[in-house]
């Protein structure tokens, strides 16, 4: 590929969102949660819990409900969830995360309608899934669902 002052210039013009990005609140906001979840030690102790319990549901999924501990391990499982999704640091992370993920998915979604309307830019976002063409959101069947993929 040639360098060519336009596409040197486009370059520097990503380089810039790139940093534009990094410097946003919802960075700032994403990297302070995610610094005060992995420092908390009953945090920590909460998903080392889970990641273990995990492994015993995993083993136990195996043979399903004939497994002897079948029901404790999935109450358990349930419980130590719970716990997890309930605890301050990592419901202010999830949030945090969610906030990036919608900064990203604005920013993909006008650069590729500024290329063409016909992108499609799969996001988990509904907001953004209502301007596609197809019904569902991102279209992945290439027009299968009867969308003008």
């Amino acid at each position: 590929m040639l360098a060519t002052m336009e596409n040197l210039a486009l370059l520097d013009m990503s380089d810039d969102l790139a940093s534009m990005i990094l410097e946003s609140v919802e960075a700032d906001r994403y990297r302070e949660c995610l610094h005060q979840m992995t420092t908390s030690l009953p945090t920590d102790q909460r998903i080392k819990r889970l990641a273990k319990i995990k492994e015993q549901y995993d083993e136990v999924q195996r043979f399903g409900r004939y497994h002897p501990d079948y029901k404790e391990v999935n109450r358990l499982a349930r419980q130590y969830k719970r716990e997890v999704d309930m605890d301050e640091y990592v419901a202010a992370f999830r949030q945090a995360e969610m906030d990036l993920q919608s900064l990203l998915d604005e920013i993909s979604f006008i650069l590729a309608d500024a290329v063409s309307e016909n992108i499609k830019v799969p996001t988990g976002n509904p907001f953004f899934e209502s301007k596609s063409s197809c019904s569902t959101g991102g279209c992945g069947t290439g027009g299968g669902c009867s969308c003008s993929a």
